[in-house]
């Protein structure tokens, strides 16, 4: 379970990363296996958390499409050939308005995953 703690950390902590420009996918891989269904469902209630409009949630292909405002938001649960995940947020087209959007969608994920 530390461990995992630690993993998952380490993946919130990737994804909150100031050097991750919005204009391009970010994401991170974990060491250790995840549940695919816990880390869907954080994702899924934490976009609708800061306001994202899904639009989309296809779970066989682990993505989630919507929108905010007038950015267009990506976001994959992405099984990875070692058994872990691999989460990645990507928002196109921000205004002034939705800086920080990335930001707060890591906050609310890391609530949902119990962090």
């Amino acid at each position: 379970m530390d461990k995992l703690r630690h993993a998952l950390l380490g993946i919130l902590f990737a994804l909150s990363l100031p050097g991750c420009v919005v204009y391009e996918p970010m994401g991170v891989q974990s060491t250790v296996p995840a549940s695919f269904d816990r880390s869907w469902n954080a994702a899924l209630g934490a976009a609708q958390d800061v306001g994202i409009a899904v639009s989309v949630a296809d779970r066989n292909s682990g993505r989630i499409y919507g929108r905010r405002n007038a950015v267009d938001v990506t976001i994959g649960v992405i099984p990875q050939a070692d058994g872990s995940l691999r989460v990645q947020f990507d928002a196109k087209n921000l205004g002034p308005q939705d800086q920080g959007l990335e930001d707060r969608f890591v906050q609310a994920y890391k609530r949902r995953m119990g962090h």
